[in-house]
């Protein structure tokens, strides 16, 4: 089989042009892009924590090839630092150990900095691979939009805004009342985004170590298997072929938590989420509840989205200039215009408005939920659902409801030992117990409304129907 014929059985061909996207293998120190000090000390560390060590292992430890490997080991050699331990019959069966001298190097290397991961690739290398990525993602159409979306009933206006909004690359700004699904369309926004990307373990910055890759956020090809041993064969193995990334971050983000931060345990840095999120999408969910000013996050991106590059600062006050190239998109539950002003708005490129659905839409995803649940539909409940509860209430129409409402009905259910059904007095139950009143004259107006008449009569005559 030629090599073309065994990366597509092994890639698919969907990702055939996911193999190139890994630089090719060093061959030497010099081929790293590395400076030799570096290595060496990050080969000792890993010696010093793992002990007597066969070449193999390490090159795994390392992801350098062996050629690399043994270009460094025979410098640790040559300086005292290391020595062969023990030497089978094979050229690659050989075990490698410190010296005395090597491991008090060692030591001082790791007060240091405690790094002893994947070794990291250059600047120059991740921004050409970035730019190469970019180029390769495939335009988003309107079937991969049905196939994606499908069963979500939001309307079609929003799926086609944002499919547009997708297809440009430029920066999103979802709005609307909680429970309306931006949160889920954000994330199915990523589902859009096709193939496979390289995502360096580590990047130096000058003499500083950056972690980029993160296994929670950079997840492996649909069709992994047997990638790995002809990945390090064919490619540089300090790359890790990934889907495209989604990072989602919510009210917890802060504005020093958009730089470099650097961790005084291991002596190095970890990239902030938008730079793990490139070639991808990055979500700042929940917009206005972060411990930054709107504005001033807007204003922090302000640069990045212009220029698609972004500044980052070492301790010290070292700055470097980084690719960004993720799709930035906002959701948020509050107003737009409570939040930011005209000219903030204007530089967000494609608003989205979600809001409540159709009432067929409405009753659609009920049934969907209710098949999930193994609850037998039935449309006179269903017609009290929305007629009365949501018509009594003023409720709009949300996606979030019929997921909640069959969840509930599931576990008030499950705790008297019965089998969850569609009844009058169950909905109404349900439906209490998602809304807290927001004082003594509301809770008495939600407890005597028509859409919750007598609601402890209601409990009551529930708990007979179940016995």
């Amino acid at each position: 089989m030629m090599e073309s014929e065994t990366l597509a059985a092994v890639f698919g061909g969907a990702h055939e042009e996911a193999a190139p996207l890994l630089p090719p293998q060093a061959k030497t120190v010099r081929d790293t892009g590395l400076d030799q000090p570096m290595l060496v000390e990050l080969l000792g560390k890993t010696l010093c924590i793992a002990g007597r060590s066969p070449l193999p292992a390490l090159a795994t430890r390392l992801r350098l090839s062996l050629n690399v490997l043994r270009e460094l080991l025979d410098f640790l050699v040559a300086e005292q630092l290391a020595e062969v331990a023990w030497r089978g019959d094979s050229d690659i069966d050989v075990q490698y150990q410190l010296t005395g001298a090597g491991r008090q190097r060692a030591a001082a290397w790791l007060e240091r900095c405690r790094y002893a991961g994947p070794a990291p690739v250059t600047l120059e290398a991740y921004c050409a691979v970035l730019q190469r990525q970019a180029g390769l993602l495939a335009a988003i159409t309107a079937e991969d939009m049905a196939e994606v979306f499908a069963g979500d009933c939001l309307p079609a206006s929003v799926h086609a805004l944002a499919g547009a909004a997708l297809h440009s690359g430029r920066s999103i700004f979802l709005y609307g009342p909680p429970g309306s699904g931006k949160s889920t369309l954000a994330r199915k926004l990523g589902g859009l985004l096709q193939g496979v990307v390289a995502v360096p373990y580590a990047l130096a910055l000058g003499q500083e170590i950056v972690q980029i890759y993160d296994p929670l956020l950079h997840l492996p090809p649909a069709s992994a298997v047997g990638r790995q041993p002809l990945e390090r064969r064919h490619g540089d193995s300090r790359w890790v072929l990934c889907q495209r990334p989604v990072v989602q971050a919510g009210a917890e983000l802060a504005a020093d938590m958009l730089d470099l931060r650097y961790d005084a345990y291991s002596g190095c840095y970890q990239a902030p989420p938008h730079l793990k999120a490139n070639n991808g999408l990055f979500i700042i969910d929940d917009l206005g509840r972060q411990r930054v000013r709107p504005a001033d996050l807007l204003n922090r991106f302000a640069q990045p989205l212009d220029a698609r590059r972004d500044q980052l600062t070492l301790q010290g006050g070292h700055q470097f200039s980084l690719p960004f190239d993720a799709v930035l998109v906002f959701a948020t539950s509050l107003a737009p215009h409570a939040l930011l002003d005209s000219a903030a708005l204007r530089r967000v490129a494609y608003k989205i408005a979600v809001g409540a659905i159709g009432e067929d839409a409405y009753r659609a995803l009920f049934r969907q939920h209710c098949r999930a649940a193994n609850i037998a539909p039935d449309e006179a409940m269903l017609g009290y659902l929305v007629a009365e509860l949501h018509g009594g209430s003023g409720e709009p129409l949300l996606a979030c409801y019929p997921r909640e409402v069959v969840s509930r009905l599931v576990d008030f259910a499950g705790f008297t030992g019965a089998t969850p059904r569609l009844m009058r007095a169950a909905l109404e139950q349900a439906w209490s117990s998602m809304f807290a009143a927001a004082d003594e004259e509301g809770a008495a107006a939600l407890s005597s409304g028509p859409a919750l008449h007598n609601c402890e009569a209601a409990d009551a005559s529930l708990y007979e129907s179940i016995k």
